[in-house]
């Protein structure tokens, strides 16, 4: 193997690093494994940079930063992570699944003024948009899409000529998510100082530092535990005489039954509110309802503005009259639920939030379910779930 020449490759280093100094403690994580056995640069999932010096020795300086700012991407955006939540078959085709993840580094990296070595992919060698995920570009590149390896760091698989992840040098699970938060929190500290970034880097920085959260599954989580909490209260019938009334004669015993509740949805249909947004969201909630073995003529909507103008029991979110239009008062769509002749075990209300509440929980399990970028948020007590809107989807 022709000798690593340090020098070359570290300089490079440091010119990425002082020309992006929010990458600089990530690029410092980084192990140097110089290797024969790889054509250019790869990294694997323990953030060891496999470098041939045959490539450091052919490529500028300018564009070895590149390719150091490239492999960091890799592991930096737990592209490895990524890929193992992909379905068994792409797995299988690493070559297909690094292209495009190349895709998704390259078009940020090229915004951004970075000089790449000639060969390079991007999302425009196959005619796609830029600005995607992997994840989206994936089922769009052709079958016979390739690229060099870029290693385990980047599609998952790790290849003969890395070291077992035991060996020398790496980076650890936790010490690689402290990185990735340092690096966001540089990255957030540069846009306010000094500028911009590629909005793939800007993305992929809020991420980690606000990580979306699923709304189904919290509201989903929200109802079955408000549904067991309803459930809990036992009742007895005589529509079912227990089994031990057979043992005493004369005697007819009730038995227990756990009454499923009734949800009652109130939805804000004031004039600040979309109609897309609230059939959207409406949609959603009754689907998250039925998931959860809540439907039939259990649910029951309110549609409210300042005063409530429809109530009634619906299967489907298709049979909804979104009437309305007015001023905005929650409290009145909340009470009208909490006087209804079927008391609600759940009440969630689908709003943007710029409504007043009430002063104290009520005895139903109250749930908001928020609808937009930035809404206020109710009082404390009140359990709350985020949706976003359609134009935010």
């Amino acid at each position: 193997m022709a000798e690593l020449d340090q020098v070359k490759l570290l300089a490079a280093r440091y010119r990425a690093a002082s020309d992006r100094p929010y990458l600089a403690s990530a690029l410092y994580s980084l192990t140097v494994v110089p290797t024969s056995r790889v054509p250019t640069m790869a990294v694997d999932r323990h953030w060891r940079c496999y470098v041939s010096p045959a490539f450091v020795e052919a490529t500028s300086v300018p564009e070895l930063a590149g390719v150091w700012i490239h492999e960091l991407a890799h592991v930096l955006r737990d592209h490895h992570g990524r890929a193992d939540r992909l379905p068994a078959a792409d797995q299988r085709d690493r070559l297909r699944v690094n292209v495009a993840q190349d895709c998704e580094i390259n078009d940020d990296l090229l915004a951004d003024g970075l000089a790449l070595p000639e060969g390079r992919v991007e999302p425009r060698t196959f005619g796609l948009a830029t600005g995607r995920l992997f994840e989206e570009y994936l089922p769009q590149l052709p079958p016979s899409a390739v690229c060099s390896d870029c290693g385990s760091g980047a599609h998952g698989t790790p290849a003969d000529w890395e070291i077992t992840g035991d060996g020398p040098g790496g980076v650890s699970t936790v010490e690689a998510d402290a990185v990735r938060r340092h690096t966001a929190e540089a990255m957030r500290a540069h846009r306010r100082n000094r500028g911009s970034l590629p909005a793939g880097w800007q993305r992929w920085a809020e991420e980690i530092l606000e990580p979306t959260v699923d709304w189904r599954r919290v509201l989903a989580g929200a109802v079955r535990e408000a549904v067991a909490w309803a459930t809990g209260a036992v009742d007895y019938t005589y529509h079912r005489p227990s089994r031990r009334t057979a043992a005493l004669r004369g005697v007819v015993l009730p038995s227990l039954r756990r009454p499923l509740p009734v949800v009652a949805i109130v939805i804000d249909t004031s004039g600040s509110m979309g109609e897309d947004d609230l059939a959207a969201a409406l949609a959603e909630v009754t689907g998250v309802l039925r998931e959860v073995g809540v439907g039939g003529n259990r649910v029951t909507v309110l549609a409210c503005d300042a005063d409530v103008h429809t109530a009634a029991r619906v299967t489907s979110a298709q049979q909804v009259n979104l009437a309305g239009g007015g001023g905005t008062d929650m409290r009145v769509g909340i009470r009208a639920a909490l006087a209804l002749p079927e008391r609600p075990g759940i009440v969630i209300v689908l709003t943007d939030g710029f409504t007043p509440w009430p002063e104290a929980p009520p005895s139903s399990r109250l749930i908001a379910a928020l609808i937009g970028t930035d809404p206020p948020p109710p009082p404390a007590w009140i359990e709350t779930v985020r949706i976003p809107g359609t134009a935010d989807a």
